[in-house]
């Protein structure tokens, strides 16, 4: 496994609460999951390693370049995108036009990006690309608020795609959908994987998470409490703790 992402003891606090501590592991070349029930700080970290959230202790590397205290944009364009758990399409522009907005993300730091037109026919061509790999192709000219939660979600994914990232970070990308959707979300997943994306995935769905992801970390309460494959996981009586509320 090649280790693009290494997170270091990392810990968020805000104020008297502890939302995530101590957290450490590396991954790289897979696709990782990241569970836990509810508040147990998935999406902080999340926030943490993209840029949105500096860390109160510990560093997070990329290809052995420390990351914390960039700013997400810069963060981006080392080869991190990520989607939100709350799709945030820009829902007055087409499902083309979103996805261009993230093709053009080498421009936004520039003076080049008010002198340029967005719109080329290579950027353009490039786009569509991701829409026929996101399953998005037919709706491409829709306006994004227009589009049901499913294929919401996926534009989410395109226009991460579109900055070309070597690791994506995908934030409970199945929630609201349906089994069938669920599934071809999988798929696109494993596609995105054989084409060399590594993945961390959130999921707070246990069942999609064990049946998609190659290895598995479990926070609760934002500590690491497990980690390793999915079926030693799953029996792993912690992480079973966590999910029933018991002592476990």
């Amino acid at each position: 496994m090649r280790n693009l992402l290494e997170i270091r003891d990392v810990s968020k606090h805000f104020g008297g609460l502890r939302a995530l501590q101590g957290v450490a592991f590396q991954t790289g070349g897979e696709i990782l999951g990241l569970i836990g029930p509810n508040g147990a700080g998935k999406t902080t970290l999340f926030n943490v390693i993209s840029g949105f959230l500096p860390p109160t202790d510990g560093e997070v590397y990329y290809e052995g370049v420390p990351i914390q205290g960039r700013r997400p944009h810069q963060i981006v364009g080392m080869g991190i995108a990520r989607t939100f758990q709350i799709v945030k399409p820009f829902g007055d522009l087409t499902v083309l036009d979103n996805t261009l907005s993230g093709y053009g993300r080498p421009y936004y730091s520039r003076l080049k990006a008010f002198l340029t037109p967005y719109r080329t026919a290579r950027a353009e061509a490039a786009c569509r690309e991701i829409l026929e790999l996101t399953g998005l192709t037919d709706w491409a000219d829709a306006q994004a608020s227009s589009l049901p939660i499913g294929l919401q979600r996926r534009l989410e994914i395109a226009r991460a795609l579109a900055t070309e990232p070597q690791m994506l970070l995908l934030d409970e990308p199945a929630a609201g959908l349906t089994s069938a959707e669920a599934q071809s979300l999988t798929n696109l997943i494993r596609r995105l994987h054989e084409q060399g994306i590594s993945l961390i995935v959130i999921e707070h769905n246990m069942a999609f998470a064990m049946g998609l992801c190659q290895r598995i970390i479990v926070l609760a309460q934002g500590e690491v409490i497990a980690e390793g494959m999915p079926a030693d996981v799953q029996n792993d009586p912690a992480v079973i703790g966590a999910y029933l509320g018991t002592d476990g």
